[in-house]
């Protein structure tokens, strides 16, 4: 198969991954507890593939300078537009109750933030994903499968609150699919765009999606961990720390 054919449809099912949450979501009720904590098991995968795929690669391909530059760039600016959408009503976009959750009737126009926030989650993952195709070895089957685990929890999360905040099914699978859509296309963007690049160079793309990801488990994800269920979540994340940890070290 060809290499840009496997960042597509590695990006592509990964991103898939929350429209099965949200299907889930939408469909069975999810108690808030086993939410929170199926969102702390996710943080822990994502924290771990971003600390092995992702920054360790980074420092032995591009060195300290470029890694760090890049990590701080990508924190930076998830945090910035992250900073910006909260002003439209996208702040707990992730969080499963609906009390939380902002509605159309309470802020207008908080609908369309919460879309572009969602994008916003789900660019950098997907992004590395298909920088991992260019080592020439096909796709990081360790990123791949934490990104896959922990968009599940935060589809299913979303799509809880986004229902019980009185959105329609349409709005709500309608966001799922052009998220997935458009995780396909930001790894193709990953693999196509820089193939060819520096090692520095793939070293701080790789560094800032690092930084903007672990931005994003922080803001949105650990917030809905710790709502409900904060006396397990950190065990929770530390088994999914370990369970991505293993796949790095099996690969």
């Amino acid at each position: 198969m060809a290499p840009w054919l496997i960042a597509l449809l590695g990006g592509l099912v990964a991103g898939g991954a929350l429209l099965l949450g949200s299907a889930i979501a939408w469909f069975v009720t999810v108690p808030a507890k086993v939410v929170a904590g199926i969102m702390a098991f996710g943080a822990g995968v994502l924290i771990s593939a971003l600390s092995f795929e992702l920054v360790e690669e980074a420092m032995e391909e591009g060195g300290l300078v470029a890694t760090g530059a890049g990590f701080l760039v990508g924190a930076v600016t998830y945090v910035g537009l992250n900073l910006l959408l909260a002003r439209y009503g996208a702040r707990h976009r992730k969080r499963s109750s609906g009390t939380v959750q902002t509605s159309e009737e309470e802020k207008s126009g908080s609908g369309g933030a919460i879309a572009i926030g969602a994008l916003l989650d789900g660019v950098p993952e997907s992004m590395a994903l298909g920088l991992s195709v260019l080592s020439g070895s096909g796709m990081s089957m360790a990123m791949f499968a934490a990104v896959f685990l922990s968009n599940v929890p935060e589809g299913l999360s979303s799509s809880a609150g986004w229902k019980s905040a009185g959105r329609s099914a349409t709005y709500v699978f309608a966001i799922w699919g052009a998220i997935a859509l458009a995780s396909g296309l930001a790894a193709l963007a990953g693999y196509s765009m820089l193939g060819g690049a520096s090692p520095a160079t793939i070293a701080f793309v790789n560094a800032l999606a690092a930084g903007a990801i672990l931005a994003m488990i922080t803001d949105t994800m650990i917030p809905e961990a710790v709502a409900e269920d904060s006396l397990y979540s950190g065990l929770l994340a530390a088994l999914g720390f370990l369970a991505a940890f293993a796949l790095h070290s099996a690969a």
